[in-house]
């Protein structure tokens, strides 16, 4: 198969995204000036929708990684107020772009803010990706633009916009942290997001740690995978992770209710650069399925000094990586994970007798096909005060995407008190009947561990068409006490 005869529905993106029903879209949107028509007269996203990688001259199209008209990605990890972050980009044809920059919020329903725009940038045609055992880096890419971010930018998730002049679009994610206190810390599971990467998802040379394409052009699964992947490359497709779609839905409503948010990624916290006494809680917003051992060494030292974790999402902590600097030795830019294969310990947590369970409550169970209801469990607990929710009320839809249960026979963590705050079943791809589980307790120190168990809980916040008022008010019952400290 030709790299120009690729199916989108053979790539490793759209695989994964069936598991993952609320995986990037819809991503923030913004109204007035800053959207665009199609031909049709219709509006259409800031971030140019797939319909308009079809053609259409009324508005931008999506990039793609078998052409490549715009792809970039950023050095480093996140970057401080009054710092600089690195873009490295190719245009093909070589033509002149510019880049505007973003900021993640609720903005009075917008979702995102114009910050600033790049001067007219020259664009130039990269070298091809260089390929290693299955492991594409750029990190042999020139330099394209230097953003000195200034020292008044507010922290939080910032995207930036490629558009060449003849209209292609691409986008780079990047974080704006500073060390400053906070109610709470909002961890980027950036680390997940590249497992997931597949660029270039071409039919012949991208791989994640998912998936690979053999010399046909044929998707191959993980036992033929990238081992170690690299930051040092775009993101796949319209250069946003896979499973970004969380962390937004959640920012813009945390944002909208004025909680006093600090920004981090996971490699920060693998890095030792987060300090969790300046903060009262953690909160893991999105799919966050793979940590290193600083990284659980950081979660396990902030609970056990009185700092609250809130994981809204479900499979978190279930691959153990590794991290390691790049081929010019930039710290923290390769992450491998050898899974099944290869010599070393097992990759599973649960696997070297460090089950998930033992931070989380509760851990992974299983991939749910088709949405199916959360069923609250202990109605009377102060989770779901005035939610107007009683036992046995079905949620519709809340089970969704990958799910995680208690497991009896596994070791429960330290704790003064915990509950169940729903019991769910569900049918998984054999019909066989399963259950989904939402659990809190508070640790010895004081601190509350909060686990949704299911993908679902961040869409409910803020996600059109997928808000429950429910979740909203529970997750506001849940992180008003973290803040408050009772």
């Amino acid at each position: 198969m030709g790299a120009d005869q690729i199916r989108r529905w053979e790539s490793g993106a759209l695989a994964h995204a069936v598991s993952d029903p609320f995986g990037q879209g819809p991503l923030p949107w913004l109204r007035g000036s800053d959207n665009y028509f199609d031909d049709t007269g219709q509006m259409v996203p800031w971030y140019a929708d797939e319909v308009l990688a079809r053609g259409g001259s009324g508005g931008p199209r999506t990039a793609d990684d078998v052409r490549r008209q715009i792809k970039g990605f950023a050095s480093g990890g996140a970057v401080a107020p009054g710092d600089s972050i690195d873009f490295h980009i190719t245009v093909d044809p070589p033509q002149q772009f510019s880049v505007d920059i973003y900021r993640i919020g609720h903005y009075g329903g917008h979702g995102a803010a114009k910050i600033t725009t790049s001067p007219r940038l020259s664009g130039i045609v990269q070298p091809a990706p260089l390929i290693v055992d299955r492991t594409v880096s750029c990190h042999h890419w020139w330099q394209s633009w230097r953003l000195q971010v200034p020292s008044y930018w507010a922290v939080g998730a910032y995207v930036a916009v490629l558009t060449t002049v003849d209209g292609h679009r691409s986008h780079i994610p990047f974080t704006v942290r500073d060390d400053h206190p906070a109610d709470l810390l909002l961890v980027l599971p950036d680390v997940t997001w590249q497992a997931y990467n597949l660029y270039p998802e071409d039919g012949r040379t991208g791989a994640s740690l998912y998936h690979a394409w053999d010399e046909d052009g044929r998707l191959l699964g993980e036992e033929d995978a990238a081992v170690t992947v690299s930051f040092d490359r775009p993101y796949a497709g319209a250069g946003l992770p896979l499973h970004v779609g969380h962390a937004y839905d959640f920012i813009r409503w945390a944002e909208r209710y004025g909680y006093d948010l600090a920004y981090a990624e996971t490699r920060d916290l693998h890095a030792g650069r987060v300090d969790p006494g300046r903060y009262r809680g953690l909160v893991f917003p999105g799919h966050d399925e793979y940590w290193s051992a600083p990284m659980r060494r950081a979660a396990e030292r902030a609970r056990d000094q009185g700092t609250s974790l809130v994981f809204l999402s479900a499979n978190t902590m279930y691959w153990q990586v590794e991290l390691g600097p790049s081929a010019s030795g930039v710290s923290d830019r390769l992450l491998t994970c050898r899974k099944r294969r290869g010599p070393g310990r097992p990759a599973l947590w649960r696997e070297v007798d460090r089950p998930e369970q033992q931070l989380l409550g509760i851990q992974y169970a299983g991939r749910v096909p088709e949405p199916h209801p959360m069923v609250v469990r202990n109605a009377e607990h102060w989770l779901w005060e005035a939610t107007g929710a009683g036992d046995g009320d079905e949620i519709p839809g809340l089970v969704a995407g990958e799910a995680d249960r208690y497991f009896p026979r596994t070791a429960l963590p330290e704790h003064e008190s915990r509950i169940l705050l729903a019991h769910s079943p569900y049918r998984d791809g054999d019909e066989v009947l399963r259950h989904q589980e939402t659990s809190l307790y508070r640790a010895p120190s004081g601190a509350w561990v909060f686990a949704s168990g299911t993908f679902a809980w961040s869409p409910a916040l803020d996600r059109p068409g997928h808000v429950d008022s429910r979740i909203q008010r529970a997750t506001a019952n849940l992180l008003d006490r973290i803040c408050k400290r009772d």
